[in-house]
């Protein structure tokens, strides 16, 4: 469960809502009609952007990753990789067929390399897999950020229907007032859902993505060191050195820890 996403989410609307009700309450922030105009605009409006699949498909991805999203440690990957390395090293390729594998990617890999297939063929399909489970979750963003994007914009829309219903009822000044407020609303929808839902789910599918990205080549790397017969020692350098540079400077100090102090 990623509690960034839910504390945000949860907070952030605490906040809005809140503020609403110590003015005049709840009820003159409620119009269903603007509301549906801002989400189904906004969906409908993507619908056409994007195939009909990719759309709800994008629910789903922004369910499993920005939501509830759990990546691989790198540590213990590195860790996995440098056993295995060691047990293909003494007991030789078959001998990782029983391996326990802790991710499907790297367990494909190793398969691989048990099958006897050679490094570059090897190193050329997981990276074919690796473009396809990226572009899934690029999809995803884009989506979410078509409707962070158009959200506003049929919230304006929504605006503009509500004056122009409140300039055919001028008979009546007493109305204008309520007319007008309730024509504003749809543009705080479009602004609410825009910035608190729409762009910040984008923004963090765009970061899983690149999270994935670097986990999965270091996984492709594993494998291909393993292939090639790379001793555990010099593997495990090699993978901590393609960390991104926050988690290479902590897996080096970790290191540092763990040698035996100089006489």
């Amino acid at each position: 469960m990623d509690l960034a996403t839910l504390i945000g989410l949860i907070v952030g609307l605490a906040l809005i809502i809140g503020s609403m009700a110590m003015g005049a309450g709840l009820a003159p922030f409620i119009n269903v009609p603007g509301l549906l105009i801002v989400i189904g605009g906004a969906f409908c409006g993507t619908l056409i952007r994007f195939p009909i699949g990719e759309c709800f498909g994008a629910f789903g991805t922004a369910i499993k990753t920005a939501f509830s999203y759990k990546g691989a440690d790198p540590y213990q990957l590195i860790d996995t990789v440098k056993e295995m390395a060691d047990l293909a090293r003494k007991k030789g390729m078959l001998a990782l067929e029983e391996a326990e594998v802790p991710d499907p990617l790297l367990g494909k890999g190793i398969q691989m390399c048990v099958d006897g297939h050679d490094a570059d063929f090897i190193k050329e399909l997981l990276g074919k897999e690796i473009t396809a489970s990226i572009k899934r979750a690029e999809m995803g963003e884009k989506v979410f950020r078509a409707m962070g994007d158009a959200a506003p914009a049929f919230g304006m829309i929504g605006t503009l229907v509500g004056l122009v219903q409140m300039m055919a009822t001028l008979s009546d000044p007493s109305g204008i007032g309520p007319a007008m407020a309730v024509s504003l609303l749809t543009t705080l929808y479009g602004a609410m859902l825009s910035n608190m839902f729409f762009l910040p789910i984008a923004d963090k599918l765009a970061m899983r993505a690149e999270q994935e990205m670097d986990t999965r080549q270091l996984i492709v790397e594993s494998v291909v060191g393993i292939r090639e017969g790379t001793s555990p020692r010099l593997l495990e350098q090699c993978l901590k050195a393609c960390l991104p540079n926050g988690e290479n400077t902590k897996a080096a100090n970790d290191g540092a820890e763990g040698e035996p102090a100089a006489a």
